[in-house]
C-alpha cells in the first residue's frame, strides 16, 4: 500500500471503537520510533483515542512474531501492527531475519482472528530506511496503520454478511 498518490482512506473516521497494538523493535531505534510515531498519528487522525492504542517494544525483528502471537492470544485487539527495520549487511543474517519475520507474520495472518500488519522495512542501507520513516518516500508506519484501518473495515463488512 502506498500513500504516495491516492490513498484509499477518506477523512471519515473509520474505526473509533477499534483497539490496536503497535509493536516496534528497539533495533534501529531511531527508525522504528519514527515508524511508530507515523502509525500512532494515523490511528489518532482516524478517530481512535490514545487509550485504544497500546504500544510495545521488542528487541529485534525476529521477536515481532512472538509478540504478535502473544498479543493475538489476548483477543484484545482488532489489529496488530508490527514495525521494524532490517538493514542488509555483509552476511546472510539479513536473509534469515527477513524470511523468519515474513513467514511468521504470514502464518499469524492465516491462522489468527485479527490482521497482523507487516510494517517491517527491509532495506539495503540506512538511507533507504530513513527515506521510508518520514523522509522523501513517506512513512511506512503510517501506511501500516492505514492498512490496519482498511482491514478493520474489511472485517466489519465480513462480520455483517
Amino acid at each position: 500500500m502506498s500513500t504516495t498518490g491516492n490513498s484509499p482512506l477518506t477523512p471519515i473516521q473509520i474505526a473509533r471503537d477499534m483497539r490496536v497494538a503497535v509493536v516496534r523493535t528497539l533495533w534501529n531505534n531511531h527508525i522504528t520510533e519514527a515508524l511508530a510515531h507515523g502509525a500512532v498519528a494515523t490511528l489518532k487522525n482516524a478517530g481512535i483515542t490514545a487509550d485504544r492504542i497500546d504500544c510495545f517494544e521488542v528487541p529485534g525483528a525476529v521477536e515481532l512474531t512472538y509478540a504478535a502471537s502473544r498479543l493475538s492470544q489476548t483477543e484484545n485487539y482488532d489489529a496488530i501492527i508490527l514495525l521494524g527495520c532490517v538493514i542488509r549487511g555483509g552476511t546472510p543474517h539479513f536473509d534469515y531475519v527477513c524470511q523468519s519475520v515474513t513467514e511468521g507474520m504470514t502464518l499469524l495472518n492465516a491462522d489468527g482472528n485479527e490482521p497482523v500488519i507487516f510494517g517491517v522495512l527491509t532495506v539495503d542501507c540506512e538511507q533507504d530506511a530513513l527515506d521510508r520513516a518520514g523522509g522523501k518516500l513517506g512513512n511506512k508506519g503510517a501506511e501500516a496503520a492505514e492498512a490496519a484501518l482498511l482491514m478493520y473495515d474489511f472485517d466489519s463488512k465480513v462480520d455483517n454478511l
